[in-house]
């Protein structure tokens, strides 16, 4: 069993999942610092600065009226926090069209360089003889 760990830790696969693991994480933070930072703040905007963060429901305890969610969760009260996992869901939508958005310009850009190859390659290739030439030289080769 341990020369079968050894064998798969050394093979590239590990490296590449390792690599794309922590690419992923620096990417996370690139992408939550957009959404928070730059996309929520819009969205805030448009909608009127609505945050849905501290609307919950106390279920068991005492709260002082418009307490936060935090404050509530301190004193110890057990809190429906709806509001939350709203807020939660939003930042979730917004972060995947971030993504396929930023997916979407990356195969645009792939599809073009990978068409300017395929056009380089067919200019490249020597015009020769078509085969019907060869056939005909080779008939006429033989005549002689």
């Amino acid at each position: 069993m341990l020369k079968e760990f050894k064998d798969f830790i050394a093979k590239g696969n590990v490296m590449d999942m390792a690599v794309g693991i922590i690419i992923g994480a620096a990417f996370t933070a690139i992408v939550k610092s957009m959404v928070g930072d730059l996309i929520n703040p819009i969205v805030g905007l448009f909608l009127g600065g609505v945050d849905f963060t501290n609307l919950y429901v106390v279920l068991a305890g005492e709260v002082a009226d418009g307490a936060s969610l935090e404050a509530a969760r301190e004193a110890g009260a057990a809190v429906f926090a709806w509001g939350a996992f709203v807020m939660a869901v939003i930042n979730f939508l917004i972060i995947a069209f971030v993504v396929f958005m930023l997916v979407r310009y990356v195969n645009k850009v792939k599809e073009a360089a990978q068409k300017q190859e395929e056009a380089a390659e067919v200019e490249e290739a020597p015009a020769g003889p078509s085969e019907l030439d060869v056939l005909l030289e080779i008939r006429d080769s033989l005549k002689k």
